[in-house]
């Protein structure tokens, strides 16, 4: 009976050891796919801060003022698009003062990322990815304007300078080489937060996660807005599969979805050195996305 109870337990550690090990080389893979995503974006926003910092800063700076008040017009569909590469790309563009508060906002509650993925792969979906969709570019636009309208920050920020500083990249002619290693250091520092982020969330599951939102509770959009807070994009995807599965209302489900802006919050908190304008956005984020929640689960 004995050696049974040992030969069980060896079994049962050994799939314990091999389920960890699946879910580690999960993750890894969805680290890879989400950082190789955010490439193109992020070295696109780079190459843009390059040029403007050393060619036209003056001349794009004023032409940014102009566009800053319809900013969050433009962004929330541009961040609707289905990647979370853009949100990242933002994080850059805002620390580096090229677009208000309120389009940063904007383009972070229309995040789409792998909700789309997720919805695509679900039948009759096509209803769901629109209402999705336009709901979540809504409340981008309009949150994104409020928050400018409130702050007063249509105006755009000096154009940051100290992008560069202490890196080395002042000493390196043009703007391409500072562009790939500023981008180089950017996705390293993504994919380290997806492998580990992702990882967690494996060894979790969705069944854990769906108990502690709270399911067919009025708390739920409170509990589901702080989930999508974790910087990484699968979290969307388990609020859509736990959306499409009937464990959370549409008003929860887009509460989660507003506020994960996929790992553009942890790219603003490593890019941008006001850490009380990062808690400022990110508490911004958090209320609008409760607020438009609970309207959506009441309407």
């Amino acid at each position: 009976m004995t050696t049974y109870l040992h030969a069980m337990a060896d079994e049962l550690g050994h799939a314990h050891s091999h389920s960890v090990l699946d879910g580690l080389l999960h993750s890894l893979e969805h680290a890879v796919k989400d950082t190789l995503i955010a490439l193109p974006l992020l070295f696109l926003a780079y190459l843009l801060m390059e040029f403007l910092e050393h060619k036209a800063s003056g001349r794009m700076e004023g032409a940014l003022k102009k566009i800053g008040p319809v900013g969050p017009l433009i962004g929330a569909p541009l961040g609707c698009i289905p990647q979370c590469g853009f949100s990242a790309s933002a994080s850059n563009l805002y620390t580096a003062g090229l677009i208000t508060e309120g389009t940063l906002i904007s383009v972070f509650l229309a995040t789409s990322d792998e909700a789309f993925v997720v919805l695509l792969s679900a039948p009759n979906a096509f209803f769901e990815i629109l209402k999705l969709l336009v709901t979540k570019i809504i409340i981008g636009a309009f949150a994104g304007i409020l928050v400018d309208l409130f702050l007063k920050s249509s105006h755009i920020r000096k154009i940051n300078v100290e992008m560069c500083k202490d890196c080395g990249c002042e000493e390196e002619g043009g703007i391409l080489k500072p562009a790939i290693k500023h981008t180089l250091k950017m996705l390293i520092f993504i994919f380290i937060i997806n492998l580990l982020l992702g990882f967690a969330m494996e060894l979790l599951g969705d069944e854990a996660i769906s108990r502690m939102l709270l399911s067919n509770s009025i708390f739920q959009p409170f509990i589901t807005a702080l989930v999508g807070l974790i910087p990484n994009c699968a979290v969307s995807a388990v609020i859509t599969k736990l959306y499409v599965a009937g464990h959370l209302s549409f008003g929860s489900a887009i509460a989660g979805l507003c506020s994960g802006a996929g790992i553009g919050l942890a790219v603003l908190f490593k890019s941008n050195p006001i850490k009380r304008e990062n808690i400022r956005i990110t508490v911004t984020l958090y209320i609008i996305a409760v607020l438009s929640g609970l309207i959506l689960m009441f309407i």
